[in-house]
């Protein structure tokens, strides 16, 4: 007996639900879609999107209403192999790169993605925050050797950017994860900043802005210019930086900012520094951007309990309808609990709200890579 699809309502978290429900196996139906607006159903790039991820997979089956606002799908297998998408410019590359990445590991074979469009747009992760600050966070899952090269940078509205993304490593399933010891601490700070389209002087700028933020650290900092010329450069004018703080445990924090109309370089500079010194504070091992990430993994990992240090701020209602679609999906149930001060005289522990998060694996295993 075929099992009923499991109901979503609403655009809320429409990707992450697609990437539960494709490695779950299980098929999904999502009605409401913005079904009170005045432009109801889906959107440009929920629909390349739904694209993107029937061209990863085979015997994916999707269904979308006349009007849009209701889609069913049943997940295939992930087969991977190699893929050219161009992406709307209403969302940058990282809309859809970012579940991407949760998926081509359990593929039946390497990926090779090349994505088309808006590098970054401040809304959407940047490519250099994914190949910073998301690769090193998939490394403590035994998934390696991912390649990301920014081909073309391309700045909203007309985009024109072009990023190649080679993901050759195939698993069976996420190695456990124990990671709530203590905070990491933050040894060096390292970015990048770029234009398009635009003087070179304005990069140098917006280092000049990080680093007169980014002095108190005490931290070495190096933020690597890139400037982009000629067909390098896309079609729009534009700069903004990705900083990364880096602890010696291989641990980052993530943030970046993108130049909105009549900021100057120096503006996009700080605010990327006060928002990186921001995640910082919020302790724990991973900062907002990598968490769900986290947490996903954690979930289909081999049966025992993982465990991972996060802030109390990076909790948000995201977080917890993350944790409600993964009950949903599998029937996990994810623990929650204050951290136990290690030592009573750890200054970097002192004014830290941090938790414990305590997840046993599903048991997963990529059977795409089993048949193959």
């Amino acid at each position: 007996m075929v099992a009923p699809p499991v109901l979503y309502n609403g655009h809320v978290d429409f990707r992450m639900r697609l990437v539960l429900a494709t490695l779950s196996g299980r098929a999904i139906k999502i009605d409401r879609i913005r079904s009170d607006d005045m432009e109801p159903g889906l959107k440009d790039y929920e629909v390349s999107f739904l694209r993107l991820l029937e061209a990863i997979t085979n015997g994916s089956v999707i269904e979308i209403s006349y009007t849009g606002t209701t889609v069913i799908y049943k997940p295939g297998l992930i087969v991977n192999g190699t893929v050219t998408h161009n992406c709307p410019l209403s969302r940058a590359v990282g809309y859809f790169l970012e579940p991407v990445l949760l998926l081509a590991p359990f593929g039946k074979s390497a990926l090779s993605l090349t994505l088309q469009g808006v590098t970054s747009n401040g809304v959407d992760l940047g490519v250099d925050t994914i190949r910073t600050a998301l690769f090193p966070t998939y490394n403590k899952f035994g998934i390696m050797r991912q390649e990301l090269r920014v081909i073309k940078r391309g700045a909203p509205p007309l985009g024109g950017g072009e990023v190649n993304v080679f993901l050759p490593h195939v698993v069976l399933q996420p190695i456990t994860l124990h990671a709530a010891v203590k905070t990491p601490s933050v040894s060096k700070i390292r970015g990048v900043a770029y234009s398009t389209r635009v003087s070179p002087a304005s990069v140098n700028r917006i280092i000049e802005g990080a680093r007169g933020v980014l002095s108190i650290t005490g931290c070495e900092t190096f933020i690597y210019s890139d400037v982009a010329r000629g067909e390098e450069s896309g079609k729009s004018p534009g700069f903004g930086v990705s900083l990364v703080a880096e602890a010696r445990s291989g641990w980052c924090y993530t943030a970046e900012s993108v130049g909105g109309p009549g900021e100057t370089p120096e503006d996009v500079g700080e605010r990327a520094a006060r928002a990186l010194l921001e995640e910082v504070a919020l302790g724990g091992m991973v900062c907002r951007s990598q968490v769900k990430s986290l947490i996903v993994l954690m979930v289909i990992g081999k049966e025992d309990v993982g465990r991972v240090l996060i802030g109390k701020g990076v909790i948000d209602e995201g977080f917890v309808r993350l944790l409600r679609d993964i009950k949903t999906m599998w029937g996990t149930e994810v623990r929650i609990k204050e951290q136990e001060m290690l030592d009573e005289e750890d200054e970097q522990a002192e004014g830290l709200d941090e938790y414990v998060v305590s997840i046993k694996g599903v048991g997963f295993v990529n059977s795409s890579k089993k048949i193959a």
